[in-house]
């Protein structure tokens, strides 16, 4: 059976960004890290994932914090989350492009 087909549209970069993760109902934050991150969305590593539909609040640190309305598109039980960015401002989305074009550049030149 092929794979299923690719539903991103977004070009991801395999890394890990720490990332805080506010969920409705707790001011405590829950602290994890990306394992790959496009331009809307990312791939956050938990053993304790949340079910799909999830809203979130994400800080993601990049070359600076990120703050990010995040909804829960797939859930991997004790593997993670994958992540749909729903709101950034557009300063964020600027930042969050230019970091991920120098981690794709890095990433290539690091296969060579």
């Amino acid at each position: 059976m092929p794979p299923p087909p690719e539903r991103r549209s977004d070009s991801r970069v395999k890394i890990k960004a720490p990332v805080e993760i506010y969920v409705e109902g707790n001011d405590t934050p829950l602290r994890g890290a990306t394992s790959d991150i496009a331009l809307h969305g990312c791939y956050i590593e938990s053993v304790f994932p949340f079910p799909i539909g999830t809203i979130l609040d994400l800080k993601l640190q990049v070359d600076g914090t990120l703050l990010v309305q995040a909804k829960v598109v797939t859930c991997d039980p004790q593997v993670g989350n994958g992540i749909q960015f729903t709101k950034m401002l557009p300063e964020d989305i600027e930042e969050l492009k230019a970091f991920i074009a120098a981690a794709g550049k890095a990433d290539a030149e690091n296969s060579k």
